[in-house]
């Protein structure tokens, strides 16, 4: 179990595929614990003839309260544009979800030097339409596409250099909101790197993939203030 101090210095978020998402809240509501549960994605319309899909009311009902939502492995495999991106954060904000919106860019605009042009239009098309409230309460996670189950990681550096410059994308789109705004860093995150991520002024927190199917290794990165 974690250590009760970890409930108090951050906001723990799990988010199980669709077909756990009831057994997880049964779980968290059951033990009180103070955790909240998010869902992987969601379409953007609440109702239709949308078969196979899942809406924002069908993940309330669930005490759903964040949504990823255009995560890499959805824009590349499902080709999800910023268009539907950005449908799918104002649909989370019109039913009441938080979401959590991923930005990132490949190997080859990486070594191109393409990454702010790539990820500051992701963030200029995901934003659109929203309020300067709106954009102050989500999130916002990059994950380098090249460092997502490789085993390969931006260093704290190149993580603290490219959100700084989303953090600039965002206060020149909506001001003041960008010192609110969460943003993330995922992409090979584990207990080795997490502290030195965290120490970096403007990541806020960790999207974190694959080491989050180890409980013991999810607990070391949640409690990574802690001395060894």
């Amino acid at each position: 179990r974690l250590d009760p101090a970890a409930y108090d210095r951050m906001e723990i978020v799990i988010c199980p595929p669709f077909t756990a998402l009831r057994s997880v809240q049964v779980v968290v509501e059951s033990d009180e614990l103070d955790v909240a549960l998010g869902a992987q994605n969601m379409y953007w319309e609440s109702s239709g003839a949308f078969t196979g899909e899942v809406s924002p009311p069908m993940l309330t009902k669930l005490g759903v309260k964040y949504v990823i939502l255009g995560h890499s492995e959805r824009r590349e495999h499902f080709r999800e544009d910023d268009e539907h991106v950005n449908a799918k954060v104002r649909s989370a904000f019109a039913n009441g979800l938080i979401p959590i919106m991923c930005v990132g860019e490949t190997l080859k605009e990486r070594e191109s030097g393409f990454t702010q042009a790539k990820v500051g239009s992701q963030v200029w098309e995901g934003l659109k339409g929203l309020t300067e409230t709106q954009v102050a309460g989500m999130v916002i996670a990059y994950e380098p596409i090249w460092a997502i189950g490789t085993g390969r990681n931006a260093t704290a550096e190149d993580a603290q250099e490219t959100i700084s410059s989303i953090r600039g994308e965002v206060r020149e789109m909506v001001g003041d909101a960008a010192e609110e705004i969460r943003i993330q860093y995922g992409g090979s995150v584990k207990p080795g790197n997490i502290a030195e991520m965290m120490a970096q002024p403007d990541i806020d927190g960790a999207l974190v993939g694959g080491a989050s199917l180890d409980a013991d290794e999810f607990a070391q990165i949640v409690q990574y203030y802690k001395p060894s």
